[in-house]
């Protein structure tokens, strides 16, 4: 990233978990001309209202972390809105930002890219080998175009208008801002609610579906936050030599997993629940494993700085509103 703390950037997303920390880093860097708008003042599913605001506005770069996010009930219920709407977003903004003149522009996908079956950690090539998880294929589905479409506008408009669109995959996240409802939550935010609950209500046991042997990565959001301006930062000549023209995205992980049985554990820990934690078996377990490489990324010199641990302490503060 150039020195000049006066560029034009644009954080598309602010105001949701990634977003919000990508916003938090690049303050705390310095960066004193940072373009925001809310989604009530900017519909980015609406290509004139994206083309005039880039008109407008004319940034230098560009973080795009919008996008429709759920959990499996909503990928599941609203599958047609979750493939238009991230389809929309990521056409518009990555068309209308090459038109306005934006060389530098990061994609932030997802982990679920990849196939269901893919061998565990799943590296970068795994992409496009097999069946995704029909769940959330719809989703998936419109995240890898978005990689896509950051290649294709790369090795078209490269070479002739200093086009450099890169992509970067997160594991599960957590941290500050997450959604921690009821129904529709993931898992680390699903389980700060319910040990919080558990801890107020005195409850002397908390049950959790499965078998607690599946094995999940968890990477704290400041996190991939500094992973993603590490990203953007690059000097070209590197990020090309460690990627590929059609395979051109990097995983960002934590680096380990650990089973939902640590994880329900660490929880606890953080919240103060001593309770007894048991599990249901004959509820569903998911998928055994899932777990990113990260080696692309450690190669280049960045690796995770946030343990479990505290950042679940982070998490859970910011659910109380500490």
């Amino acid at each position: 990233m150039s020195k000049d703390l006066n560029q034009k950037i644009y954080v598309a997303g602010h105001r949701g978990m990634v977003g919000s920390a990508i916003l938090r880093n690049l303050q705390a860097k310095g960066f004193s001309n940072i373009v925001t708008r809310t989604h009530a003042e900017l519909d980015l599913t609406n290509q004139a209202a994206v083309q005039s605001f880039f008109e407008l506005e004319r940034p230098v770069q560009v973080y795009l972390a919008a996008a429709r996010v759920g959990g499996i009930y909503a990928n599941n219920t609203f599958p047609a809105e979750f493939i238009y709407d991230n389809l929309m977003v990521q056409n518009n903004v990555i068309h209308q930002a090459f038109l306005s003149g934006v060389k530098k522009l990061l994609f932030l996908g997802s982990s679920c890219i990849y196939p269901k079956l893919a061998p565990q950690p799943m590296s970068e090539d795994a992409l496009l080998t097999g069946k995704l998880e029909s769940t959330n294929e719809p989703y998936a589905v419109a995240k890898i175009a978005g990689i896509k479409m950051c290649e294709s506008y790369n090795r078209q408009y490269g070479q002739s208008h200093g086009v450099d669109y890169r992509s970067v995959m997160p594991t599960n996240l957590y941290g500050p801002g997450d959604n921690y409802h009821p129904e529709n939550s993931h898992v680390i935010p699903a389980l700060i609610r319910r040990f919080h609950e558990a801890k107020i209500a005195n409850a002397p046991e908390v049950v959790i579906w499965g078998t607690g042997t599946p094995r999940r990565e968890f990477l704290y959001v400041d996190d991939m936050a500094a992973a993603s301006v590490f990203v953007m930062d690059l000097d070209k000549a590197i990020y090309d030599q460690h990627t590929q023209p059609m395979q051109s995205h990097i995983n960002v992980g934590f680096g380990s997993d650990v089973t939902i049985n640590e994880l329900a554990h660490a929880v606890a820990s953080a919240i103060g629940y001593q309770g007894k934690i048991s599990f249901d078996p004959s509820k569903p377990d998911g998928s055994p494993r899932k777990w990113m490489s990260s080696e692309r990324l450690n190669k280049l010199g960045w690796t995770a700085q946030v343990s479990l641990a505290d950042g679940l302490a982070i998490a859970y503060r910011d659910f109380v509103g500490i």
